[in-house]
């Protein structure tokens, strides 16, 4: 029923003005703007995920229940959160000392083309890296780990013309990797895998 509702609210919203017209029309008190098939459309779409939520609700809450007790998860979570979000302060306390060397080089060009590409290597880029890294090094794939490596290398090689953006982004990807493999090193030990 929740589905039904869910796909008939969508078509009212995201219907075309070719589509035929309902039959029948809808008088609201209050100008809203919006017209019969879209309010209908809001209706239905809120009734279809109230529906559904009230009906997934003791599964869910079952579920999470289970995740919420599963200890070696409870584990892996953690570890996995340290080494993305602690390990942006040890990347950061990593390559602090190469920005500065940016900085006090002297005006011109170099200088230029070194602040934009270290100014271009995302954040998230950095999340995301030692994320992958530490599900491949938790889950005792390292192979999987060296193609994450890899396939960075491979998108960061056409721009690393300048050596300070250069040594930035061997730097940070260096200290992701050792953030990373400590944290899993640490999580594989403390649920009682092999280390590597």
């Amino acid at each position: 029923m929740s589905a039904a509702l869910l796909a008939v609210g969508c078509i009212l919203l995201y219907r075309s003005s070719s589509t035929p017209a309902l039959g029948f029309s809808i008088t609201s008190p209050l100008p809203t703007g919006l017209s019969v098939g879209k309010r209908l459309g809001i209706v239905a779409v809120l009734l279809g995920v109230s529906g559904g939520t009230w009906t997934a609700w003791a599964t869910a809450s079952a579920f999470f229940d289970q995740v919420l007790h599963n200890d070696t998860l409870a584990v892996m979570l953690s570890a996995l959160l340290i080494a993305v979000f602690g390990g942006g302060a040890f990347v950061k306390a990593a390559t602090d000392p190469v920005v500065e060397e940016v900085h006090r080089l002297p005006s011109g060009p170099n200088k230029d083309a070194a602040l934009a590409l270290i100014r271009s290597g995302g954040r998230a880029i950095g999340l995301f890296e030692r994320g992958l890294l530490f599900i491949f090094l938790a889950a005792g794939q390292p192979e999987a780990a060296a193609l994450v490596l890899a396939a960075k290398a491979l998108a960061r090689a056409p721009v690393d013309h300048v050596n300070q953006a250069s040594k930035y982004f061997l730097t940070g990807t260096l200290a992701s990797v050792i953030a990373a493999w400590i944290m899993s090193v640490a999580a594989r030990a403390a649920v009682g895998l092999p280390i590597l």
